[in-house]
């Protein structure tokens, strides 16, 4: 990945310390989406990176995750899967809680969104702790589904979430640490 195209696209990032509670640096993608050129060179790098890997499936997670994940699923001429905050979807679903920095919440996905042997990208805008994530993971093996990578915008190295991800490839396109 070329450091220069990485470093123009942290610029497009905006940081908002305390929010959503004292002493986070929240970091804000709105302002790289808003971004027309920022926006199609973080999707151009997911389809660069996913074009040759012969996914059945991409899953986003609410709600930063369907942007990208949206993106990179008609991009690559396969379906895509959300999977949303408890009390969304309309059909039968599987659910699994998790654990937050500041809170905690509980996951679903449509029980026929994914077929046993499917191969799945997962893609979310950003990871921290790393249980948002590790849910959807877990929702998408408990239906069958093979998770090939996790794949982010950002990822928070100083919170250790790429630790909960046990055997299961993690890809992010920029770095923030506490700065």
């Amino acid at each position: 990945m070329n450091k220069q195209i990485v470093l123009d696209l942290r610029e497009t990032v905006r940081t908002v310390p305390g929010w959503p509670i004292e002493g986070v640096l929240f970091r804000d993608l709105t302002t790289l989406m808003k971004d027309p050129h920022a926006l199609r060179m973080s999707c151009d790098i997911l389809f660069e990176r996913y074009k040759e890997k012969k996914i059945d499936k991409v899953v986003g997670i609410d709600a930063r995750g369907f942007v990208f994940g949206a993106v990179l699923a008609y991009k690559l001429g396969v379906g895509f899967v959300p999977v949303r905050k408890k009390g969304k979807l309309p059909y039968e679903t599987l659910e699994k809680s998790y654990d937050l920095e500041y809170g905690s919440g509980t996951l679903e996905v449509h029980r026929d969104a994914i077929s046993a042997g499917d191969k799945v990208v997962v893609v979310d805008d950003l990871i921290a702790t790393g249980g948002t994530v590790s849910a959807t993971v877990g929702l998408v093996r408990e239906l069958g589904g093979e998770v090939i990578e996790c794949s982010f915008l950002i990822e928070l190295p100083d919170l250790k979430g790429r630790e909960k991800l046990v055997g299961c490839p993690v890809f992010a396109v920029m770095e923030f640490d506490g700065e």
